[in-house]
């Protein structure tokens, strides 16, 4: 009896194996569902009609504000929808998803995991980065209002007009909001592309020397000196610029809590829609994305796969996406959406007016692998 003795002692050894894994397996559970991770999750946030209104305010005071209000022009009435999109981020500048939420979102086709440094570089906070996006957002309105204008005919006017600077910067007590910037360098800066040139210039310029900033102030034209600073490997100066315009009747944009410039061409369309007979849409629920200028250029926005989705939980059946994101688009459209791939705000109208009318959308541009 005693030559099967041995067999009871290899099944226990083996169980004593089984639960160490077990164990380990547990443990390494718990680790990672608690455990930060160096990534984000994007993942679709709320729905905004631009021809509709948001609720505003809280409590007693809560009320629906038009999105878009324009005093001084026929307004006419308006259907359906001209939905703008967002994007919500799990995960700030110093708290990150756990390990666990990572895989998740890996497994979900609405939801993208990127780099915390993408949407936090390194050196900024969480509200720096907020402050950006609600500067990003001002300057995309006041582009929307221009270009929507433009588009119908109007000629405006327009400067860069110091939004913000940063505390402690080179501009910190040299320029002030409000300040009008007309050069740098001796460059002059009028145009509505002038937002991104200064930065160009002052990235140029490097931090080695003073430059010389030309602004207008108080009816008074002055020459400010400072010297740009690095931060991250790039030249600074520490002001944010916002594009003024002189328009011709008041567009106001009001929209809480939501940052950057992606809603650009949608607000375009809102005001497009609001300001001319009919009904650009043809009362059809639509959705799109996209920065916009003064010119009527469309261009690129990030989280465009969470907005496909967002917009299709929405209701949205018609999506205008810019062209220069089509390569992000093809292999991730919901089904039920169809997705139209535009580059200019004139286009983006002539395709709706298309689709509104009931006509072939056979030449319209899609987005194709």
């Amino acid at each position: 009896m005693t030559l099967f003795a041995p067999a009871p002692r290899r099944r226990s050894r083996s169980r004593t194996v089984g639960w160490v894994f077990v164990a380990g397996a547990v443990v390494l559970g718990l680790v990672a569902s608690v455990l930060p991770s160096p990534y984000v999750i994007e993942m679709p946030g709320p729905v905004f009609n631009t021809i509709g209104s948001q609720r505003q305010g809280t409590g007693k005071d809560a009320k629906d504000v038009e999105l878009i209000k324009v005093d001084g022009h026929r307004t006419y009435p308006t259907s359906g929808a001209l939905d703008m999109l967002t994007v919500s981020v799990q995960g700030t500048a110093t708290e990150r998803p756990s390990w666990t939420s990572v895989v998740r979102a890996l497994l979900t086709k609405s939801q993208a995991v990127v780099p915390a440094s993408a949407i936090y570089p390194p050196g900024t906070s969480t509200d720096q980065v907020s402050k950006q996006d609600a500067a990003d957002m001002t300057n995309s309105q006041q582009s929307a209002v221009a270009a929507a204008l433009i588009h119908q005919g109007y000629r405006i006017p327009t400067e860069l007009e110091v939004g913000t600077v940063e505390d402690g910067s080179p501009a910190d007590g040299v320029v002030r909001t409000g300040d009008v910037v007309t050069a740098f360098d001796g460059k002059s800066l009028r145009t509505n592309a002038d937002a991104t040139t200064l930065r160009q210039l002052v990235a140029k310029h490097g931090t080695s020397s003073p430059a010389t900033v030309t602004v207008e102030r108080d009816g008074a034209t002055r020459e400010v000196s400072l010297t740009p600073r690095s931060q991250q490997g790039t030249a600074l100066i520490g002001v944010g610029v916002v594009e003024h315009y002189d328009f011709p009747f008041d567009v106001d944009i009001t929209l809480q809590d939501v940052g950057g410039p992606s809603a650009g061409m949608m607000f375009a369309l809102g005001i497009i829609d609001e300001i001319t007979p009919g009904e650009l849409n043809g009362g059809k629920h639509v959705a799109g994305t996209g920065t916009i200028t003064a010119g009527g250029q469309v261009g690129p926005i990030g989280g465009i796969r969470q907005k496909l989705y967002g917009a299709r939980a929405a209701g949205a059946t018609v999506f205008l996406a810019p062209k220069t994101n089509c390569n992000e688009v093809v292999g991730h459209v919901p089904a039920g959406l169809d997705v139209y791939a535009v580059s200019t705000l004139d286009q983006a109208v002539t395709d709706l007016s298309t689709i509104a009318d009931g006509g072939s959308t056979a030449g319209l541009a899609r987005c194709t692998s």
